[in-house]
């Protein structure tokens, strides 16, 4: 397939956010691509490390002759990307065996050129760490329309089960799922149902008609914005949400998504990529987010046909799906593009459109020409076209008529990754907007379940603690302490990990929205966390700190 010309690698985004394992003289890495119709396969690779060449490969979209082809259409792996492992994966070295989850099949919220399960997106995988084998698969979601890839690494344990200790692998999801399986089998050690979900979709979609409904643990987020859940927090908050939530669709997580729109969680968590944590005795540290996302497709030939700029059209096409119809984008992950010729010269786009940066792609695949018209739309310097000119451009009808091209165009796009907020900013839904967990992996049961993070403004206000929504994850230590940053109240805590009661807590000069670390010098104890900041529009910072343990 890398030879394919459909699929020619260089022109494409392939990335890496977390590192690899190493066993033995091999290091086996995930990758993160694009999540649009240009999105590259996400093979995961085991290289020499002295040599540097590639010693296997396991195809997450397989080939002719692979199992899990037929769960496809036909010839997919030449036009279908993602199914990537970005947020990590953990060695068992005595089992000389790999564990990690993929990311949801290109693109994320319309799969009308992939009917089928689509595996191996959306999956638990055990591979053998020298030959890449699998051994075993376990799939979350099936035919993903929600964009819920597995959003962390999973977790080792050893856990009490049926009066035996069993090795497990953990893995928490986007929709505040906990599944723990039998490291040796993939079987679940506690109950899961598969029940009916709904099939109306869009059209020409396919959705798998039923899904995955684990019974223990319970869910550590909520599952279903219901109309109980909207925000009290003001009487004006609560009745503007109220007015949107009567007039979008809701009451099942897996009601596909439409051009109604849908209220939902788990676009930013339940669990997100700072992972978790375990002690010896089988216990999860798990911190969730509690947001609501507002998804609303678009008909992208109805879209285009009202379009009388080439540039507007090639915008619709490569990046409202991201930075919205409008423009505005949604936070840090997806900035607004609006007046973007205050911020970066023309010649700045070009060369972020042509390479790529953090998380957005390169857009290489797209000619120079129509780069260069696209770099004029955002500028506000694009004279306008007919609507005959734009029917030859790469985003308009005809385009994406063409399904079977690579890139794929999607006939329907969504409109950004937009978050569900009250008029003043805070999330629609009532609190908490974000928890910190202990749940019992021996027995599926929580210890405890508190708010993790606050905003002081409504503290004082005699509010109870509402918690945040947060990125980065905990650490769990030998003494018996909880740590974790990663709050938008830009704080680091200690919990009690029996009680859950914060024991002391610092105010960070950035956000710490990552996972700490610990480690021990001349028999002293520290703890470090990096306050980068910068997530979803708080102030940038750029400082490690550390703390010594009395």
């Amino acid at each position: 397939m890398l030879n394919d010309p459909a699929f020619d690698l260089k022109k494409l985004s392939v990335t890496v956010t977390s590192p690899g394992v190493i066993h033995k003289d091999l290091l086996v890495m995930g990758c993160t691509v694009s999540e649009y119709g240009d999105a590259a396969p996400g093979h995961v690779r085991a290289f020499d490390i002295r040599t540097g060449q590639i010693r296997w490969t396991f195809h997450t979209i397989p080939q002719p002759g692979e199992a899990g082809y037929e769960t496809w259409p036909k010839d997919a792996y030449k036009k279908i990307g993602g199914a990537n492992n970005w947020a990590g994966m953990v060695l068992d070295e005595k089992r000389g065996m790999v564990y990690l989850g993929t990311g949801s099949p290109a693109v994320d919220f319309y799969g009308g050129s992939r009917a089928g399960q689509n595996l191996y997106a959306d999956c638990i995988l055990a591979l053998n760490a020298e030959t890449g084998k699998m051994k075993w698969y376990y799939q979350t979601v099936h035919h993903d329309l929600w964009d819920r890839d597995l959003p962390c690494q999973p977790n080792l344990v050893t856990v009490k089960h049926n009066g035996k200790l069993v090795d497990a692998v953990e893995q928490s999801t986007k929709d505040g799922l906990v599944y723990v399986l039998d490291r040796d089998t993939g079987a679940s050690l506690f109950p899961v149902e598969e029940r009916a979900v709904p099939t109306s979709g869009l059209p020409g979609e396919q959705p798998w008609p039923n899904q995955h409904f684990p019974l223990k643990p319970a869910p550590f987020a909520r599952q279903v914005f219901t109309e109980a859940d909207i925000t009290d927090r003001t009487p004006e908050a609560h009745a503007f949400v109220k007015e949107r939530f009567q007039k979008t669709r809701s009451g099942n997580k897996f009601m596909p998504p439409s051009l109604e729109g849908t209220l939902f969680f788990g676009i930013g968590g339940g669990a997100e990529w700072g992972g978790n944590a375990a002690d010896p005795d089988g216990i999860l540290y798990q911190n969730s987010n509690e947001m609501v996302w507002d998804l609303k497709m678009m008909d992208l030939a109805a879209r285009n046909a009202e379009i009388a700029s080439k540039g507007q059209s090639l915008y619709q096409a490569n990046c409202a799906a991201c930075h919205g119809a409008d423009r505005k984008g949604s936070g840090q992950a997806y900035p607004s593009l609006v007046d973007i010729g205050k911020r970066l010269t023309g010649q700045d786009i070009q060369a972020v459109l042509k390479t790529g940066r953090g998380r957005m792609p390169s857009f290489e695949h797209v000619s120079e020409q129509d780069r260069s018209t696209l770099v004029r739309f955002l500028l506000n310097t694009e004279t306008k076209a007919s609507k005959t000119d734009d029917q030859h451009s790469a985003g308009a009808p005809t385009a994406v008529v063409a399904k079977s091209e690579f890139p794929y165009i999607p006939p329907y796009i969504n409109n950004g990754w937009t978050r569900f907020v009250d008029p003043d900013g805070y999330p629609a839904v009532k609190p908490p907007w974000g928890t910190l967990n202990a749940i019992d992996l021996n027995t599926g049961e929580y210890r405890w379940k508190v708010p993790l993070g606050e905003f002081p403004e409504l503290t004082k206000k005699g509010i109870p603690l509402t918690g945040t929504e947060n990125y980065g994850g905990p650490i769990v230590t030998a003494g018996g302490l909880v740590f974790i940053a990663a709050t938008y109240d830009e704080r680091i805590r200690a919990f009690d990990r029996k009680t859950g009661k914060v024991v002391w807590e610092y105010q960070l000069p950035a956000g710490g929205f990552a996972t700490p670390i610990t480690y021990q010098v001349n028999g002293k104890q520290y703890v470090v966390i990096a306050a980068g900041g910068v997530k979803n529009g708080h102030k940038p910072g750029g400082s490690y700190i550390a703390f010594a343990l009395p």
